[in-house]
């Protein structure tokens, strides 16, 4: 069974070897390496942090989030990323981690939760269409794709977000 915990410095080289295939694999980032941990760690709020274990104990996903600004306007609006490992795919883990992710930004207070897929990764559009998230906007030709089958070409975006259905006007 799997099961999703924080998110450690020590699952850093697990992490980044599923970050690294996605990156490779062209359909879920235009990053064309993986970064630093210290750079990982500055940029990604600690408390949405997440890993997925399986019954090995062998990290098979992760999600993770970061600050959209700094400005306090915006203090409840963040953009995830998920992953999960080429072997573990098509399992529920995306949900899973999914899950467990909108649950800790409910209760710290997150009021948006968004991200950009590309529209060909449609196991993604999907898996957040299930899970709540709605296509707000597409980014025509937004930047290059920078590995994978689609190197160098021009990339569309969907702009999806989440909101909370928490009343938080008080």
């Amino acid at each position: 069974m799997t099961a999703v915990r924080a998110m450690t410095a020590a699952d850093w080289p697990a992490v980044e070897r599923i970050y690294a295939q996605g990156i490779e694999d062209g359909e879920a980032t235009f990053e064309v390496a993986t970064p630093s941990w210290t750079a990982f760690d500055a940029g990604k709020l600690h408390e949405l942090r997440f890993v997925a274990v399986d019954e090995t104990g062998a990290i098979v996903g992760w999600i993770a989030a970061s600050a959209v600004s700094a400005r306090p306007a915006y203090r409840g609006v963040v953009e995830h990323s998920v992953y999960i490992d080429r072997a573990a795919r098509g399992r529920g883990i995306g949900r899973l981690l999914l899950d467990a992710f909108i649950d800790a930004a409910e209760h710290a207070g997150i009021w948006t939760i968004q991200s950009s897929i590309f529209p060909e990764n449609a196991a993604s559009v999907r898996l957040h269409e299930a899970a709540g998230f709605r296509v707000v906007g597409r980014r025509e030709r937004i930047a290059r794709s920078g590995t994978g089958p689609h190197a160098g070409a021009w990339r569309d975006t969907l702009l999806i977000e989440r909101r909370s259905s928490i009343d938080r006007s008080g």
